[in-house]
């Protein structure tokens, strides 16, 4: 027990120290993608290192109308809770260093506490534009919530329905990939539901366009807008690290794939190759759901942010989980009823990869 309990900690400490540097990688490729879209030069990748750098030696102002220790404490449990939820999300083909029967629903859970952080950062700094910021934070988080929930609950509910163990467990949806499991309606539900899931993503970061709690042009900054120090620069690395958990989910959920299982290498050489085709598919992600949307769009109001999540891609969420159970009585009624479909994907080429991969063979 002492052995297991030394190397969940050392494992915990490599996936935060992890988690910061992917965090700084990612935010400096954001930066760099949204300067290149928008024809400038931009900064260098190491500008958010930089930038916290300099935070960390600027003075840490606490307003005099705030509750000190709330003030104080608001981004460190921000970045503290952030980071705890990569120890259950499975890093570039290694095992997640903690994990139960029911992580998915915890890791749901646990990515309301950086939102909730920094609501009670922004009431006890005593600012009212902090306080319409934090009202603003409370209404996005309560706006996604259910459409996230939607997308975990499909998945779960099918692993489970397919007679998998512990269907809400990370580690099992990576063994188990969803696109095995499902047949025409299935693939069509599951891709609705990547859908909507990379649509909350921004929400979860608040950026653009769902960067309502901070509107800098109406609220000079929002419910950050007493942050400064290393207070400002802890909230700005909980932003880097959320982008990283939210790259993560989208990767585990639904494409949970390794590379070393599709091509041939040595065993040495495996590991590496996981981590960086890992890599590769966060920062995909993070450029589809972040950086590409906050170019090409403009902040939405409150109420349109509430109208977007609360009806449309509420209903788009739960469209896309009829869609996979569905599929599923379809399959259980008429048994390979997808074998009537060979033009689904680029067709027998892909099925027949996938099922090598997953170790399923295709029929």
């Amino acid at each position: 027990m002492p052995v297991d309990a030394l190397w969940t900690a050392a494992g915990a400490v490599l996936v935060a120290v992890f988690g910061i540097l992917a965090a700084l990688f990612l935010l400096g490729i954001d930066r760099i993608v949204a300067a290149r879209m928008q024809a400038r030069i931009g900064p260098p990748l190491s500008q958010p290192l930089t930038d916290l750098r300099k935070l960390f030696t600027k003075e840490n102002v606490v307003p005099e109308n705030a509750i000190p220790w709330l003030f104080n404490a608001a981004p460190v449990i921000a970045l503290a809770s952030a980071i705890t939820i990569l120890f259950y999300i499975p890093v570039g083909g290694f095992p997640p260093v903690l994990s139960g029967g029911g992580d998915l629903i915890l890791v749901m859970y646990l990515l309301t506490i950086p939102a909730l952080a920094l609501v009670a950062g922004g009431f006890s700094s005593g600012s009212p534009y902090a306080t319409v910021g934090a009202q603003r934070e409370m209404v996005t988080m309560i706006a996604y919530e259910f459409p996230l929930a939607v997308v975990i609950i499909a998945i779960g509910w099918k692993l489970a329905a397919s007679g998998i163990p512990l269907p809400f467990t990370l580690a099992s949806i990576q063994a188990y990939p969803i696109w095995g499991l499902v047949g025409p309606l299935g693939i069509i539900g599951a891709l609705v539901l990547l859908f909507v899931l990379l649509i909350v993503t921004p929400a979860e970061l608040s950026r653009i366009p769902f960067d309502t709690p901070e509107a800098e042009t109406e609220l000079a900054g929002g419910v950050l807008v007493e942050y400064s120090g290393k207070n400002l620069a802890l909230f700005s690395l909980t932003q880097g690290v959320k982008t990283v958990v939210m790259a993560s989910l989208v990767v585990a959920l639904f494409i949970p794939w390794r590379l070393s299982a599709m091509v041939a290498a040595p065993p040495a050489i495996q590991p590496i190759l996981d981590l960086l085709f890992y890599l590769v598919l966060v920062v995909l992600v993070a450029f589809v759901s972040v950086s590409l949307v906050r170019v090409s769009m403009t902040r939405f109001r409150i109420n349109q942010v509430v109208s977007v999540y609360w009806i449309y891609f509420s209903l788009i969420g739960i469209a896309g989980m009829l869609l996979i159970m569905a599929d599923h009585f379809l399959t259980k009624s008429v048994p390979a009823y997808w074998m009537y479909f060979p033009v689904l994907l680029p067709g027998d080429l892909f099925m027949t990869i996938a099922g090598h991969i997953m170790g399923v063979p295709w029929p």
